[in-house]
């Protein structure tokens, strides 16, 4: 099973990861918390 790793936009730290689904070919982009930034940034899926 594969999985989606997101990264923070600002820092590129890589905090989250969720299953893969197989039928969608676009990157995900989601506003998360980052630890390091210690604030809501945009966090987007890592090749």
């Amino acid at each position: 099973m594969k999985k989606r790793i997101l990264a923070c936009e600002r820092c590129q730290g890589r905090n989250y990861s969720y299953p893969a689904d197989n039928n969608t070919h676009t990157r995900l982009e989601m506003k998360k918390f980052c630890k390091r930034c210690n604030e809501h940034t945009l966090h987007l899926e890592t090749k």
